[in-house]
C-alpha cells in the first residue's frame, strides 16, 4: 500500500514537474532570444551610424577633390584663354602687317607701271634721236648705213685674220713642243720596257764551279771552248775574279737556261771540248723542251682549262722562264686564272671563259723577245692563229685597256691581273727603290710633332709609330694616325696599302731596396 502511494506520488510529481520544467525552459529561451534580438538591433543601429559617418566623410572628401579639380581646371582654362588671346592678338597683328604690305605692293605696282610708261616714252624718244643721229652721220660721212657696215666688217675681218694667224702659229708651236715631248716619252717607255729595274736579276744566271781550275778548262786553249759555248747558246759567259763561279748573261731566258744546264752537265762530266759542248747543248735543249711541255701541262691542270691547242700549251710552258718585275709570268697567269674563275662564280658569270682568258692573257710574253709589238698584240695574233674563242681574244686584248671589253668576264681579267700584280710580295723592287720607300715612310711619320720614333716594317706594308705619352693623348692618337695616312697617300706611290700603327705607352719603374 505504501509502495503504491509512493509510486503514485512519484508519478504525480513527474507529471506536474515536466510541464513546469518545460514552461521554465521556454521562458528562459524566450528571454535569451529577446536579448539576442536586442543586441542585434543595437549592433545594426551602430553599423548604420558608422555607415552614415563614413558616407559623410567620403562625400566631404569627394566635394573637396571636386573643388580642387575645379580650381585646377579653371586655372588651366584661364591660361589657355590667355594663350588664345595672345595668338589672336598675334594673328590680328599679322593680318594688319599683311594688309600694310599688300597696300605697299599695290603702291609699288602702280609706281612700276608709271615708270614703265615713262621708260616706253623715253625709249621712243631715244629711237627717234638714234634715227636722227644716223641721218646726221650719213650726211657727215657721205655713206649710207649699209656702206658703213660693210666698211666696218671689212676692217674687223682684217683684224680677226691677223689674230687668227697669230693663234694658229702659237698652236702649231705648242703642237710641235707637245709632239716632241710625247715622242721623248714614247722612246723612254720603249727603253724602259727593255731595261727595267729588275734587268740585273732577270738577265744573269750564276753557275757554281767545284774549283777555280775549272775556269781555265771552260775557256779552253785560245778560248775555243768558251767561244763554242757562246756560239751554240747565244749567251755571254763572264769569267772574272769571282771565286768558283761563272756568270751567264743573256736577255733570252730560254737560251740562258740552256747554257746553264749545258755548262752544269759539262762540269759534271769533266770532258770539255767543242764536240762535247755541242752534244751537251743539244741535250740541254731537249731537257728544256721537256720542262716547257711539263710546265705547260701543269698550268693547264692547275687552272682547269681544257681543249687548248698543244702549241698554246707549249707557249704557256715558256712563261716559266719569263719574269715581269721579278714575278714569274706562268705563276702569275695561273693566279689570274684562278682569281677570275672565283670572281666569275661569285657573280654568276661564265667561270670557264674567265679561267681560260685569265690563263692566256699574258701568252704574248712568251714571244715578245722574238717578235715586234707589245705582248698584248702578239698574244692576240697567236690566239687568232689557233682559232681561239673571240671572247677570250677580246679579254686578252682588253686586259690593259687597249680596246673596250665586250663581256663582264673581260673586266674580271683586268681586275684579277691588277690583284695578282699588286698584292704584297708579288713583285720585287730594286734594292735602292725599296730602301728609299722605307726611308720616305719613316721620314713622313717622324715629321709630326709628338713622334718619338717610327719603324717601317713588313716590307713597307706597315709603319709603327711610337709617340711621346706626355704630348700625345689617347684621343690625339686617332687623329695622328689619320693625318699620317693622308700624308702617305699624298706624297708616296706604293702598291697595295700601308697600315699606320700608333703606339702610346707609359712605363713606371721602381726599385725595392
Amino acid at each position: 500500500m505504501n509502495i503504491l502511494i509512493i509510486i503514485a506520488a512519484v508519478l504525480i510529481s513527474f507529471a506536474i514537474g515536466v510541464p513546469v520544467g518545460m514552461a521554465y525552459r521556454k521562458k528562459v529561451a524566450e528571454s535569451k532570444i529577446q536579448g539576442a534580438e536586442n543586441e542585434a538591433k543595437r549592433l545594426v543601429d551602430l553599423a548604420k551610424i558608422e555607415a552614415e559617418n563614413l558616407k559623410k566623410e567620403e562625400i566631404f572628401k569627394a566635394k573637396e577633390e571636386i573643388m580642387s579639380n575645379r580650381k585646377e581646371l579653371d586655372q588651366e582654362i584661364k591660361e589657355r584663354r590667355g594663350e588664345i588671346q595672345k595668338q589672336e592678338a598675334r594673328l590680328i597683328q599679322k593680318e594688319e602687317n599683311l594688309e600694310k604690305r599688300s597696300e605697299n605692293f599695290e603702291k609699288r605696282e602702280q609706281d612700276l607701271e608709271r615708270e614703265l610708261e615713262e621708260i616706253e616714252k623715253q625709249k621712243e624718244e631715244i629711237e627717234k634721236l638714234h634715227e636722227q643721229e644716223i641721218e646726221e652721220l650719213q650726211k657727215i660721212a657721205s655713206l649710207t648705213k649699209e656702206e658703213a657696215k660693210a666698211r666696218l666688217l671689212s676692217e674687223l675681218d682684217k683684224e680677226l685674220t691677223a689674230e687668227k694667224a697669230s693663234i694658229i702659229r702659237e698652236k702649231e708651236q705648242k703642237a710641235k713642243e707637245d709632239a716632241t715631248k710625247n715622242a721623248k716619252e714614247l722612246l723612254a717607255y720603249a727603253v724602259q720596257k727593255c731595261a727595267a729595274d729588275h734587268s740585273q736579276e732577270t738577265t744573269v744566271s750564276i753557275v757554281s764551279l767545284p774549283n777555280d781550275e775549272m775556269k781555265g778548262r771552260i775557256i779552253g786553249r785560245e778560248g775555243r771552248n768558251i767561244k763554242a759555248l757562246e756560239t751554240l747558246t747565244g749567251v755571254d759567259l763572264i769569267i772574272d775574279d769571282t771565286p768558283e763561279a761563272v756568270v751567264l748573261s743573256g736577255f733570252d731566258p730560254l737560251r740562258r737556261e740552256v747554257a746553264k744546264i749545258a755548262l752544269e752537265k759539262l762540269i759534271d762530266d769533266g770532258r770539255i771540248h767543242p764536240s762535247k759542248i755541242e752534244e751537251m747543248v743539244e741535250k740541254a735543249k731537249e731537257e728544256v723542251d721537256n720542262t716547257i711541255k711539263e710546265e705547260g701541262e701543269r698550268a693547264v691542270l692547275e687552272s682547269g682549262v681544257i681543249g687548248l691547242h698543244p702549241d698554246l700549251v707549249k707557249l704557256l710552258g715558256k712563261l716559266k722562264y719569263r719574269t715581269s718585275y721579278g714575278q714569274n709570268v706562268l705563276n702569275h697567269s695561273i693566279e689570274v686564272s684562278n682569281l677570275a674563275r672565283i670572281m666569275a662564280e661569285e657573280l654568276g658569270l661564265d667561270p670557264k671563259l674567265a679561267r681560260r682568258a685569265g690563263l692566256l692573257h699574258d701568252i704574248g710574253k712568251a714571244l715578245d723577245h722574238d717578235m715586234e709589238g707589245t705582248h698584248v698584240e702578239i698574244g692576240v695574233e697567236v690566239l687568232k692563229k689557233y682559232k681561239e674563242n673571240p671572247l677570250v681574244i677580246n679579254a686578252v686584248e682588253a686586259h690593259h685597256g687597249d680596246v673596250e671589253p665586250q663581256t663582264l668576264e673581260a673586266v674580271l681579267i683586268q681586275a684579277a691581273d691588277a690583284i695578282s700584280a699588286s698584292r704584297p710580295g708579288a713583285r720585287r723592287e730594286t734594292l735602292e727603290a725599296y730602301i728609299k720607300r722605307l726611308q720616305n715612310l719613316e721620314e713622313i711619320a717622324d715629321s709630326f710633332d709628338g713622334v718619338e720614333k717610327s719603324f717601317a716594317i713588313q716590307a713597307g706594308r706597315e709603319v709603327r709609330i711610337i709617340v711621346k705619352p706626355d704630348k700625345i693623348s689617347d684621343d690625339q692618337m686617332t687623329i695622328l694616325a689619320r693625318d699620317v695616312a693622308k700624308k702617305v697617300e699624298n706624297e708616296m706611290e706604293y702598291p697595295g696599302q700601308i697600315k699606320v700603327n700608333v703606339i702610346r705607352e707609359t712605363r713606371v719603374a721602381d726599385y725595392a731596396k
